[in-house]
């Protein structure tokens, strides 16, 4: 299945309908446009170049669980074919025991148990993975959310012959998520983020995928804050990217951007 333009505006419209719908039993709700900059690696070719990656974020808890959204609209400066005008996005609905039996948990820290559904595409690469498994949320002091994510990563491309990336073998996610405010003076500050780890694989050529680590913490200044605009309304930060054998390379990358996000 290639993966085209009118595809993606599809996938933006679905899913701004689906954020609607769930809005109306929405326990809460939150939609961020973000911008970020930095030198990124091409891994195939290891040259850098700048990056601009403008992103649409979207979560929400309703009635049975939560569902959280990405979509990257990426660009570089460097015309090699990678990165020039692309995207990525990521989907995951999560059901939850807690929400839908009724019934809290009470087992240490952790707080809930839920069922995901997820997928991860990409435009130019023409690649198309489904995710699902189990989220852990856990009760940790100062964070407004600690997560945990297991899941399979099943391949769905349809590879070289279709002019994307070549497909891959199945393999697994593990990922861990946060979000935790704090204060220096006056002055307000958010620390959030994620850590992925994806094991090996091998694509359709016998080659082997290696597995890789990609961690992107993110610490952000409550700028709105501090023009006495409503709190978390405009974040200013810094968000570093670590990516130890980027895209399943030998390519190891650690890049700084400036981050900035719009809630809205």
């Amino acid at each position: 299945m290639k993966i085209t333009t009118p595809l993606l505006y599809g996938a933006v419209a679905l899913s701004l309908c689906a954020s609607v719908s769930n809005a109306q039993a929405a326990t809460w709700s939150q939609t961020q446009l973000h911008v970020n900059y930095g030198d990124f690696k091409n891994p195939f070719t290891e040259k850098e170049a700048g990056t601009s990656i403008v992103s649409l974020q979207h979560a929400s808890g309703y009635s049975l669980g939560d569902n959280f959204f990405f979509i990257d609209i990426i660009n570089d400066d460097l015309e090699d074919g990678y990165q020039d005008s692309d995207f990525y996005g990521e989907w995951y609905s999560n059901f939850s025991y807690s929400k839908i039996s009724g019934n809290q948990i009470e087992l240490g820290p952790l707080k809930d148990v839920g069922f995901v559904m997820g997928f991860n595409a990409a435009g130019d690469a023409n690649v198309m993975k489904y995710l699902p498994g189990v989220k852990l949320d856990w009760q940790v002091e100062g964070f407004d959310f600690f997560s945990t994510l297991v899941t399979a990563y099943i391949d769905d491309s349809d590879g070289v012959s279709s002019g994307g990336a070549p497909t891959e073998s199945d393999s697994w996610m593990l990922d861990l998520a946060w979000g935790a405010p704090f204060s220096i003076g006056e002055q307000k500050f958010y620390f959030t983020g994620h850590v992925e780890y994806i094991d090996e694989r091998d694509n359709e050529f016998g080659d082997k995928v290696k597995s890789w680590l990609l961690a992107q913490p993110i610490v952000q200044w409550d700028l709105g804050h501090a023009l006495q605009m409503p709190e978390q309304t405009l974040m200013l930060g810094v968000e570093w990217q670590y990516w130890h054998n980027k895209l399943g390379t030998n390519t190891t990358e650690s890049v700084p951007q400036i981050h900035l996000a719009w809630t809205f």
